[in-house]
């Protein structure tokens, strides 16, 4: 994990950065203390490990909705993913306009300071003509190293990253304007057009801001809903005034800007996703617009160096080619494309081997969610509360009694019982109601347990009150299914970190995920089942007077100084007076009138 690469540090926080958009993800951590290990290396406060209360993919969460639609510009690279997991058709639109924009192929570095100076110098040609300048880098750490370059030229530029996350659309916005040079991560997700001229929306928006604080009226301002407050339709006003201005000056400027070629995109490095590389591209020549975009690659570029790279490498070596010499052949941009093929397919392979994993914890997500659902829903527990007591009791005696030493039947019986039947079941109640074992019958057994257990039940609803008592098991089985379930994905999280293994002994990973899955989630059934049942029969509500008299306690007991500390007691010994150059028998090593006796007047000299 690098930081300006994996994360950021904002505020005295570890930020995750999202590898596709370069937001900011706030409120995400990584999991299993990886996260704690970051903000240790980082020298902030290492926050204690989050619990995980829910978990789902994104595949199975756009699954729950009846019906899936979408709209984008870079679709086609991942047509296939989305027939085989969204079972959706991906169909292309004509744009609205001729695409005139100019791609030109990929040009290739030995090394990453010759693509660099390479990038500069194209920067500096567009830059001397007016051409704005649109620079996509993969990481926020490139960004600001690239932006170091330009600053030593005198180049004036904008930087876009996750660290100037809150200026992202005005930055985006004015990236058209005439020897706009700009810096920005990953492009994907900025909701932002890039205007060739500039964006008279955001010029007549910064206007108002210059003259009006108040926010609440800037929202209005560009806004259609019918109003009659004097402060909203002048504010309507100026900004029309403003627009129309920028208007007039945007589409002086644009015709400029198309003279000089338009927008010109710079492709630092190609990403993993071709889908990435294309949503920067698309940035430039909208609805008909000129413009260029051309992508920078050197040897030890991640991309390069993983797949494909060495061919090329060593064909460089062979041909001696110098480090600022580039090379421009359609054979080099497919041997790229290609590599990334690779990685998207092994991407895809990867999602689509989570989604499996996934599908097995979907089915038992479905069951808990349900229960809980009705719960919260306020529907009436009480039959459910029986079911469990029922079933639970069912269980164990069959297990008891499918015991082939036969004498130890009660007491495994008691054993099991114990733990939610504690309090209203005695050991040894069952030897004594049946006496020997042979003379009792699984069915005698199961119906006196139930009758005794259905029995308690009745008698807290009436100490309770009937009413209560519905709250209160909505409550404890609501409280039951979390402890469990939070439980059951840290341990089926666990379970599939180690079933990979077992594809060495010739065995389908996700089969036995499967199979131990449906063993765990059992388990936990029968887990909720005893826990609901033990809360249920042993559930004491405290009244007033006892929650009063607790709180009280607390009070007296607690230190007046309230720092969390016992103040020392002077120790009263019977018999022997103390000295008062004795040690003090508090056992501070102190001298008594330096100690406890500090403050008895006839000690002092």
């Amino acid at each position: 994990m690098k930081r300006d690469i994996d994360y950021v540090v904002k505020d005295g926080q570890v930020i995750i950065v999202d590898e596709f958009t370069g937001h900011l993800m706030f409120g995400r951590r990584y999991n299993e203390g990886l996260h704690q290990a970051i903000e240790a290396k980082e020298g902030v406060d290492v926050a204690s490990e989050s619990k995980t209360l829910a978990t789902i993919t994104f595949q199975n969460f756009f699954r729950l909705y009846k019906k899936l639609a979408g709209m984008t510009g870079t679709a086609l690279t991942e047509q296939e993913e989305f027939s085989l997991i969204y079972n959706l058709d991906v169909i292309e639109i004509p744009t609205n306009r001729p695409m005139i924009r100019q791609d030109y192929p990929d040009v290739v570095y030995k090394n990453e300071p010759a693509k660099l100076r390479a990038i500069i110098d194209q920067i500096k040609q567009c830059h001397e003509k007016g051409q704005p300048v649109l620079v996509g880098t993969i990481s926020i750490e490139k960004s600001e190293q690239l932006s170091a370059l330009l600053k030593k030229q005198g180049i004036k530029h904008v930087v876009l990253n996750a660290k100037h996350h809150e200026k992202e659309a005005e930055i985006v916005a004015q990236a058209g304007k005439l020897g706009a040079v700009t810096i920005a991560t990953n492009m994907a997700g900025r909701g932002t057009d890039i205007m060739l001229g500039g964006n008279p929306e955001f010029m007549a928006m910064n206007d108002l801001r210059r003259v009006e604080t108040d926010p609440d009226l800037l929202q209005e301002a560009n806004g259609f809903a019918e109003t009659e407050d004097p402060k909203i339709l002048a504010v309507r006003e100026q900004y029309a005034a403003a627009l129309s201005r920028h208007r007039e000056e945007t589409a002086r400027e644009a015709e400029e800007v198309k003279k000089a070629g338009g927008l010109f995109i710079v492709g630092t490095e190609r990403h993993e996703s071709r889908r990435i590389d294309n949503q920067l591209r698309g940035r430039a020549g909208r609805q008909g617009d000129p413009g260029a975009s051309r992508f920078y690659i050197c040897m030890e570029d991640d991309i390069m160096r993983l797949f494909g790279g060495e061919r090329i490498h060593n064909m460089m070596e062979t041909l001696k080619v110098e480090e600022d010499t580039p090379l421009e052949f359609k054979v080099l941009s497919n041997a790229i494309e290609n590599a990334q093929r690779k990685v998207e397919s092994r991407n895809f392979q990867t999602r689509k081997t989570v989604l499996e994993y996934d599908d097995v914890m979907n089915k038992q997500r479905d069951i808990i969610y349900q229960q809980r659902r009705r719960v919260l829903d306020g529907e009436e527990m009480r039959h459910s509360i029986e079911g469990m007591i029922t079933s639970s009791i069912d269980k164990d005696v069959n297990t008891a009694f499918s015991s082939t030493d036969r004498e130890l039947t009660f007491e495994s019986l008691d054993a099991s019982l114990v733990n939610y039947m504690g309090v209203c079941l005695m050991p040894g109640e069952l030897k004594k109601e049946f006496g020997d074992i042979g003379s009792a019958t699984k069915e005698e057994v199961t119906r006196f347990l139930t009758d005794k257990a259905l029995l308690i039940y009745n008698q807290k609803e009436k100490e309770i009150g009937e009413e209560r008592m519905r709250e209160v098991e909505r409550v404890i089985l609501l409280r039951s299914v979390d402890e469990y379930w939070m439980d059951h994905i840290d341990a089926m999280q666990e379970l599939r970190q180690g079933v990979s293994l077992r594809a060495y002994s010739q065995v389908n990973p996700v089969d036995e995920y499967k199979r131990e899955g449906f063993e765990m989630f059992d388990q936990m059934t029968d887990g909720i089942r005893e826990t609901t049942m033990r809360r249920v029969l042993t559930v004491r509500l405290r009244s007033d007077e006892e929650l009063k008299r607790k709180s009280v306690a607390k009070v007296v007991s607690a230190n007046a100084g309230g720092d969390g500390t016992v103040k020392r007691q002077p120790v009263r010994t019977k018999g022997k007076k103390v000295g008062r150059n004795d040690p003090c028998p508090c056992g501070s090593g102190k001298k008594y009138k330096k100690c406890c006796g500090f403050n008895n007047p006839s000690l002092q000299e």
